[in-house]
């Protein structure tokens, strides 16, 4: 048996008092972040040349700040404690060359924090959650967590549009077994509705930003006309946050379907290993790169299949799925105006189910070595 995490997300509906508490907490682990990151930046200014010396340093805690600002005693310390947790991360990370130097946190970034369950602090309820220094906080559990799941952790979050969510991280050991390779489909990744399979069916991704694009922008027309910080300005922010929530919510929705949908019918899904940034820098592709959420789609895919078994394998990015002949094996150019491969062999096929082909089968020749 080995030991499996698992999120479930859901909405809360804190009273006036705790959403005060809730935006206090994410103040106070705000600061104390910023307050750690200034000390850290300050000793590496000075010893970077010297990384031996670097290394015995010592780092401030938030306990260090709590005599100094009262006020930090207010909100949950677990909460402060996974600030620095998440700062000696972010730190080791820098010095394995992984990541540039921690940034510093402002307000308008995403408002969240952690907590862990500690001697029974946190327990669900009959459609309540106890959090710490929250007490009894309203929630709409829309599913249910299986009672052998061990709550381990709980991070409090505020959408632009001030509504709060809560996820659960839940600890469980589940004995996965692999699952025999039998149906196995590749996809495309097409600018255009997602993907493309091995099989001919498209994804037909609804293109949400696109649908509200006009309303967006009407929108955010609208906001940049008031004076910001005043009441309108902060009413018409939230119009505007809601719009973009509502893009989010249908697009994740869409993807949670679709990647269901494979990993019910497929022991294998085979994809390119693309590099999405790169992509959505290239001319007049941004949009429509980051409407279709691919990389969201494929972390989805990934769990999905982790959890049942099954697997997910990418392709090299340069492999030349849309230059291959998936009959014969035969290359040549293939422009992006062309939207279908003729071959001297007789082939003649829709562009994209010839890539989505090739890739299942450079995805099965993989398998066959691993």
């Amino acid at each position: 048996m080995t030991k499996q995490n698992k999120a479930y997300k859901f909405r809360l509906y804190p009273t006036d008092e705790q959403a005060l508490t809730i935006r206090k907490t994410f103040g106070c682990v705000r600061f104390v972040y910023n307050k750690m990151l200034a000390e850290r930046k300050e000793t590496y200014e000075l010893l970077k040349d010297d990384k031996e010396e670097l290394k015995k340093v010592k780092h401030p805690t938030p306990a260090k700040y709590k005599s100094e600002f009262e006020w930090l005693k207010e909100v949950d310390s677990l909460a402060l404690a996974n600030a620095q947790l998440n700062l000696d991360k972010a730190y080791k990370a820098f010095f394995r060359g992984n990541s540039k130097f921690p940034k510093f946190k402002r307000k308008r970034n995403k408002q969240r924090y952690t907590t862990n369950v500690v001697n029974g602090n946190i327990q669900l309820l009959d459609g309540y959650i106890k959090l710490p220094k929250l007490k009894m906080v309203k929630m709409k559990q829309h599913r249910a967590i299986p009672t052998e799941y061990a709550i381990k952790s709980c991070a409090v979050s505020m959408t632009a549009s001030g509504k709060y969510y809560i996820s659960i991280l839940t600890e469980y050991e589940k004995e996965i077994e692999s699952k025999k390779i039998e149906n196995v489909v590749g996809l495309d990744f097409v600018m255009d509705g997602l993907f493309v399979d091995s099989e001919g069916k498209k994804a037909n991704y609804p293109k949400f930003y696109r649908q509200f694009l006009a309303k967006l922008a009407s929108e955010q027309r609208k906001l940049s006309r008031k004076k910001k910080g005043s009441s309108n300005w902060n009413k018409q922010r939230i119009r505007v946050a809601k719009i973009q929530e509502k893009i989010a919510n249908q697009r994740k929705n869409f993807l949670h379907h679709k990647s269901k949908e494979l990993v019910s019918n497929y022991d294998a899904v085979i994809i390119e290993d693309l590099d999405m940034k790169g992509m959505s820098q290239a001319l007049k592709f941004g949009k429509s790169v980051a409407d279709n959420g691919w990389g969201m789609f494929t972390s989805f895919l990934t769990y999905k299949l982790n959890e049942q078994g099954k697997k997910l394998v990418k392709i090299d990015k340069w492999f030349p799925s849309s230059k291959t002949c998936s009959d014969c094996g035969n290359t040549q150019p293939m422009p992006m105006n062309l939207r279908t491969y003729v071959c001297l062999c007789g082939l003649h096929l829709d562009r994209d189910v010839n890539a989505a082909l090739n890739i299942k089968k450079e995805g099965i020749r993989l398998l066959a070595i691993a």
